[in-house]
């Protein structure tokens, strides 16, 4: 093991792009892989780098070897287009969306977990992407809405740096791990392609973005 294996609370808070407060308060809180080198916390690259794989959802585990069909838990009337440049007002525009789905009990719950979640590690993953999502006892099946900004959202924060453009917000219950795991995947299989990604960032009304998300375009 070299010394580039081994991090410090600046180098981590620098890599997750989060402050180094609160990379201090996830060490204190068992919450992030760390140990401690007589009185300063210290992290393994190896392990940091596969617990945002497993905070985020962007890898697929062999719990999810099997995607779920996009189109499983996304309607067309579940695709919105946006206009704004905060993210703030993208996660509100989708909860309010989730909040009409039948699956959805309460929205006041589910914006609350919804930012709880941000407030734990944003979830911008990166390619102007971000997937907020969760897990509520609340919530009756899986449901996922998408917003397409025409505008960079440049305060939410992503690994690469970059503004976030598609937003993909997903709700499962708390007793469905693997299917949950699994929409994660296909979300992000599906927009690993950087051709996917710039159609749907062009295209001009929601039926287009759903057909371009669940490989319906012609």
């Amino acid at each position: 093991m070299t010394q580039h294996d081994i991090m410090t609370i600046e180098e981590v808070a620098e890599y997750l792009r989060v402050s180094e407060r609160t990379v201090y308060d996830w060490a204190q809180k068992g919450e992030i892989p760390c140990g401690k080198l007589g009185t300063s916390w210290r992290f393994k690259r190896a392990e940091i780098e596969r617990w945002v794989d497993e905070r985020l959802g962007v890898r697929d585990r062999q719990a999810a070897e099997h995607s779920i069909a996009i189109r499983e838990v996304l309607d067309p009337k579940r695709v919105v287009m946006l206009d704004c440049e905060r993210k703030s007002d993208a996660l509100e525009a989708l909860i309010d969306v989730l909040a009409e789905c039948p699956q959805i009990k309460d929205r006041e719950e589910l914006a609350r977990e919804v930012y709880r979640r941000e407030g734990l590690m944003s979830t911008g993953i990166g390619c102007g992407i971000a997937v907020p999502h969760v897990r509520l006892a609340s919530v009756r099946d899986i449901v996922m809405a998408v917003g397409i900004s025409r505008r960079d959202i440049t305060d939410y924060e992503a690994l690469d740096g970059q503004p976030v453009r598609i937003v993909l917000m997903v709700a499962a219950g708390r007793d469905q791990q693997p299917q949950y795991l699994r929409t994660l995947a296909s979300v992000s299989s599906r927009l690993r392609d950087k051709e996917v990604r710039a159609s749907i960032l062009e295209a001009a009304n929601p039926q287009q973005v759903y057909d371009l998300l669940t490989g319906s375009a012609a």
